[in-house]
């Protein structure tokens, strides 16, 4: 064997392992890349919840009222205030199911074709610490508060 023939060979002894450590510091990073996707799409997921939470607590809360308009100004309550009788039972499902919800109720009596208007905000912190809140405004047709 020649000396440069020697020479070529030596120089190229180890470029498989530099192959190999490459090929798999891009693995990594792709990887990493992938735990940082699945990591947002479990945050989204669990935001999503909470959304779906509070309009089905918004939505429940509004058949009770239409089923007792004599009663509807008791549903009524100020953000961070205690519920009162009317409202409590629901008051407590709703924070069991959105543990960090700071919940509102306004009832606002209108003018008889309009109906009474009521306005639901739900609001919540998610783990990230991002505030969010659902807002629901409907009228009960046909109550005389």
């Amino acid at each position: 064997m020649t000396p440069a023939r020697r020479l070529r060979r030596r120089a190229q002894q180890g470029f498989a392992l530099v192959e190999a450590l490459v090929a798999v510091a891009l693995l990594a990073i792709g990887l990493i890349g992938m735990l940082g996707l699945q990591a947002r799409s479990v945050s989204a997921l669990e935001d999503s919840a909470m959304r779906t939470e509070a309009t089905l607590a918004a939505e429940s809360l509004l058949g009770i009222m239409a089923t007792d308009q004599a009663n509807l100004a008791a549903y009524a309550v100020a953000e961070g205030a205690a519920p009162g009788a009317q409202l409590k039972p629901w008051h407590d499902a709703t924070k069991a199911r959105i543990p960090s919800a700071t919940i509102g109720v306004t009832v606002t009596p209108g003018a008889a074709a309009a109906g009474t208007r009521v306005d639901i905000r739900i609001a919540w912190t998610r783990k990230a610490g991002a505030a969010n809140q659902h807002r629901v405004t409907s009228y009960i047709a046909g109550s005389k508060t």
